[in-house]
C-alpha cells in the first residue's frame, strides 16, 4: 500500500472544499427556486438525458444513483407542483415518460443560467484543486479504478 504525503492530504481537502463551496450554492440557489435539491438534479435528468436514452423513472433512478421508490415519490411532487408531467409513449402504450412542463423549463433554464454562472467564476479554482490531486496521486503506483472498488452502496 502507498504512503500519502501531506501535499496528497491537502490536495484532496481542498478539492473537497471547492465541491463543497460549489454545492452549498447550488442548494442555495435551488432553495430559493422553491424546490428540493433532489428535485433539481431530477428535473435537469430529465433535460439532460442522454441521447437514445427514455427518460422513464427506472433509467432516471439509475442516472441519479437513487431507489426507483424513491424516484417515484420525487416525480410525485414535481408532478403536484406542476414540473413535471407524465405521458405514456406512442410506440408503446404501457411505458410511461416523464417531461418537463413549461413552469418546469422555466425554473430549469434559470437555474441552469445560475449554476453556470457560478462554475464560470468558482470553477478555475475547482479545476485547479483536481489537477493537483490527480498531479499527487500521479506520482506514485495508485490502484486501478474497478467496479468493485469505486461502486457499490454507501
Amino acid at each position: 500500500m502507498r504512503k500519502l504525503t501531506l501535499s496528497d492530504y491537502r490536495a484532496l481537502a481542498e478539492f473537497r472544499y471547492q465541491i463543497r463551496r460549489f454545492l452549498h450554492f447550488s442548494e442555495c440557489a435551488v432553495k430559493a427556486s422553491g424546490l428540493e435539491r433532489a428535485q433539481y438534479q431530477l428535473m435537469l435528468a430529465i433535460k439532460g438525458i442522454p441521447a437514445g436514452v427514455r427518460p422513464r423513472i427506472r433509467e432516471l433512478a439509475d442516472i441519479m444513483q437513487i431507489q426507483h421508490h424513491s424516484a417515484v415519490e420525487l416525480v410525485n411532487r414535481l408532478a403536484a407542483g406542476g414540473y413535471v408531467r407524465r405521458h405514456r409513449a406512442k410506440d408503446d402504450r404501457r411505458e410511461v415518460l416523464l417531461a418537463l412542463t413549461r413552469k418546469g423549463e422555466k425554473v430549469i433554464r434559470e437555474l441552469a443560467l445560475h449554476h453556470q454562472e457560478e462554475l464560470r467564476s468558482t470553477g478555475p479554482a475547482l479545476v485547479g484543486a483536481l489537477q493537483r490531486v490527480m498531479v499527487s496521486g500521479s506520482k506514485r503506483q495508485t490502484r486501478k479504478a474497478t467496479p468493485e472498488n469505486i461502486e457499490g452502496s454507501c
